[in-house]
């Protein structure tokens, strides 16, 4: 919870429509509201917060325990290209593994070219891709499903 304004500034500072089809981040109670602090990774250099990600079971059921599905990464504009977010990429797999989960999956948006190819290099693969899934800034925008093996 230490951590709650710093990581509510890093959504602000880094959203935009190219990362996220959902509205700019609007002031809360808290930057956990309603999300599991568990589902969370925070990266921190330096000991300054610079990046989370947050991860869930996307689909409550049992038959799908062995997915763990990334909701959202965000690293502060200030340490983006100092491998951050690859970190927290691979922090979340090392979590799956450790879960005994053997998939991890993600949406991202088809014109968000910097953070598809993060996913690639993390070895991430493009399983899927829904067609003008988001109107944004007045057009059409595709959203990519990429999925890790374990």
């Amino acid at each position: 919870m230490d951590d709650d304004a710093a990581l509510f500034a890093i959504d602000v500072a880094t959203w935009t429509s190219t990362v996220s089809p959902s509205p700019m981040p609007a002031e809360r109670e808290t930057f956990y509201e309603g999300r599991p602090l568990d589902g969370f990774l925070v990266a921190e250099l330096d000991g300054v917060v610079v990046g989370y990600v947050s991860m869930t079971q996307d689909i409550p059921v049992p038959s799908h325990t062995h997915v763990l599905h990334v909701n959202g990464l965000a690293v502060d504009p200030g340490a983006q290209g100092r491998g951050v977010g690859r970190q927290l990429v691979e922090g979340v797999v090392a979590t799956a593994r450790r879960s005994g989960r053997t998939k991890v999956t993600l949406r991202v948006l088809g014109h968000n070219t910097t953070a598809r190819h993060l996913y690639e290099r993390c070895g991430f693969v493009t399983e899927g891709v829904l067609k003008g899934e988001f109107v944004l800034d007045g057009r059409l925008v595709d959203d990519v499903l990429m999925a890790y093996h374990l």
